[in-house]
């Protein structure tokens, strides 16, 4: 009988879960390059989703200061340093931070070029990050974005983190 292709991918998959990627140090200094390109991603999605969804561009940056600020950093239409540069940073933090796991336990996929896993890796650590921030930790610590951008808005942001990750590995094959 022929495996579908889930079944025939799940050993790999196992494979990369028991750590058959980079060690940790190796996850680190990748990640400081991939979440690099994350966060940069992420904000950018955040910002268009923000200026057609709320009429600001940086208000969904501004809002992730709310964990410093309160809720109130969310109303925050303007640039500036107290909400914006402390929204962009908490974001790049985040993206570093999931972009270590990723590394971690796909970053050697998508050294190799293997796309699909590389993917897939980062489907699961995009998905995790997801819950994390809204099912997991108190709501001070959301990123925020979700009183500023739709929730369509908010899952592409998610998917631009999932599609974001494996940048770094893929492009390096070439």
């Amino acid at each position: 009988m022929k495996q579908n292709a889930i079944a025939r991918g799940a050993p790999r998959l196992q494979r990369a879960m028991r750590g058959n990627g980079s060690d940790w140090g190796d996850a680190l200094r990748n990640a400081a390059l991939s979440g690099g390109i994350a966060a940069g991603a992420t904000t950018a999605c955040v910002a268009v989703a923000g200026a057609r969804d709320s009429g600001s561009a940086v208000a969904p940056i501004n809002a992730t200061s709310h964990i410093a600020w309160g809720e109130s950093a969310g109303a925050v239409e303007t640039v500036d340093a107290r909400h914006t540069l402390l929204g962009a940073a908490l974001n790049a933090g985040a993206c570093v931070f999931w972009a270590t796991f990723y590394e971690r336990y796909f970053g050697r996929a998508a050294n190799r070029g293997d796309v699909g896993m590389a993917l897939l890796g980062g489907g699961i650590v995009a998905a995790a990050a997801y819950v994390t921030d809204y099912h997991v930790v108190p709501k001070r610590l959301t990123p925020g974005w979700e009183s500023r951008i739709s929730p369509k808005s908010l899952f592409a942001a998610y998917a631009v983190l999932a599609l974001a990750l494996p940048l770094r590995g893929l492009l390096r094959r070439r």
